[in-house]
């Protein structure tokens, strides 16, 4: 514990909601739910109007759509969000060289470590200037929390909620924790805290009254023991510059259960080519390839490879979750695939020869037609994501053009109206509201799914470089 309020934890006010709310002026202040769309899918974030309803994260988006009818349900724009958020870390870096970012919207800030405050008139100072500045930068709001430790300055930030600021004075810990929930603490989780409810504790105050001893028997010695010390507010927990990641992973949720192989084995290996991208996104190779598959019973089955060395070799990798999913049983239908790396190094062994070798048996194979089951029968251009139709594609030369898709939310362009975003499509058709960061709510149009003048298009920043027509 710090005798000043010198770390600060930054949350973002509903990132990606209120991401795209800035990127549509038409959803400023409207209920906003991103997510999965599907009838799997699951909310990733909701607005605080949306909120008001009872939409949260982790909610099936099927129960979130009874329960909003009329909310603007979008597809995540992770492209933009990382964009957005590499912003905000640069300005946290700005004010220490301390900073551990949790997530996309959420960080720690030692702020003492920069040299930026040393007592709580400077601390504030300091994180309403930080406030103002990721306002101008992006457009968005974000609350700060001020304290001694890392768990107080998360419980400010969340108290803070939102838009807000709050500083916990140093010697007032106890004072603001007593009434508070005890799913308030990290490491409080539903059963937790259910086992606690029963035990007639439901307050952080209530778990001081209990003593150590008594949540050591309830509880277990390692956490009775860290439940006691969060309780009285005592956490000595630095700020870590570094967070390594340990995996880098891919999955999608099928709206249909999967059951021809051909297709199950075509999106393990644009899986794999997606991880491939967000492992060199991320300046690693990786030794251990792990495939996940949940059944239609909602079992799930994991299986893995450890290579001789680390790799970012897509054919490598795709050749091991291949060879990992001949051993997986799938007659019943697949509802979730994922492919994953873990072993993570910064460098490459590219000594890997015999996965490469096998790896361009497999390539000269497929490119001579020999293997119909995997011979390139399905187009690249069909990304293996949720709402894919089951079953097994025609050869390319027996296809007619496929309808192209549009999904609710995602940027578009068109020759003549300019930058937009598809507000829903279907029966052949596709909705657009041309608008664009910084402009007034825009019209509403119909095109024809195929209009050759309609085209997807790249996300346009929040500030400084929208468009003008």
């Amino acid at each position: 514990m710090r005798a000043a309020p010198t770390i600060l934890h930054l949350d973002m006010d509903a990132f990606y909601a209120s991401v795209e709310q800035a990127s549509k002026p038409s959803l400023l202040g409207k209920a906003v739910i991103v997510g999965g769309l599907g009838p799997r899918g699951v909310v990733a974030t909701a607005s605080y109007e949306a909120r008001r309803f009872g939409v949260h994260s982790a909610m099936p988006t099927a129960q979130a759509r009874r329960l909003c009818p009329n909310g603007a349900y979008l597809i995540p724009r992770f492209t933009l969000y990382r964009q957005v958020s590499d912003v905000v870390m640069a300005l946290l870096r700005e004010l220490s060289p301390l900073v551990e970012p949790l997530s996309l919207d959420e960080a720690f800030v030692d702020l003492e470590a920069g040299g930026v405050a040393f007592d709580a008139g400077s601390a504030r100072a300091t994180g309403e200037r930080l406030r103002a500045d990721i306002r101008a930068a992006t457009g968005l709001s974000g609350s700060v929390g001020l304290a001694g430790s890392k768990m107080l300055a998360k419980v400010a930030s969340e108290e803070a909620k939102p838009a807000g600021l709050l500083l916990i004075e140093p010697g007032t810990e106890r004072e603001l924790l007593a009434p508070m929930s005890v799913r308030t603490l990290p490491g409080v989780g539903p059963a937790t805290g259910e086992h606690l409810r029963r035990a007639g504790i439901t307050t952080v105050g209530e778990l001081v009254e209990a003593g150590e001893d008594e949540l050591v028997r309830m509880v277990g010695r390692a956490h009775g023991t860290g439940l006691y010390r969060m309780a009285l507010g005592l956490d000595d927990r630095p700020v870590v510059a570094e967070r390594d990641a340990k995996s880098v992973s891919v999955e999608d949720t099928f709206d249909v259960d999967l059951h021809d192989r051909v297709r199950i084995r075509g999106e393990v290996q644009r899986l794999a080519d997606r991880c491939v991208q967000r492992l060199r996104g991320s300046g690693h190779s990786g030794r251990t390839i792990v495939l996940k598959v949940r059944r239609y019973d909602f079992s799930t089955l994991t299986r893995s490879e450890t290579l001789r060395g680390p790799t970012d070799d897509a054919a490598v990798v795709r050749e091991a979750a291949a060879r990992l999913l001949e051993a997986v049983d799938t007659t019943g239908g697949v509802r979730l695939l994922g492919v994953g790396v873990t072993g993570l190094a910064d460098y490459t062994q590219e000594d890997l020869f015999a996965q490469s070798l096998a790896a361009e048996a497999q390539a000269a194979d497929e490119e001579g037609g020999t293997d119909g089951a995997a011979g390139g029968a399905e187009p690249e251009a069909t990304d293996g994501g949720a709402g894919a139709q089951e079953g097994a594609e025609p050869p390319a030369e027996a296809q007619e053009a496929p309808e192209r898709r549009w999904a609710a939310g995602s940027d578009v362009r068109h020759v003549l109206y300019g930058p937009g975003w598809v507000q829903g499509s279907g029966v052949g058709r596709v909705t657009v509201r041309f608008e664009q960061p910084g402009s007034e709510p825009g019209r509403v149009r119909t095109f024809r799914v195929d209009d050759p003048e309609l085209e997807p298009s790249e996300t346009l920043p929040l500030v400084g470089d929208a468009e003008t027509d």
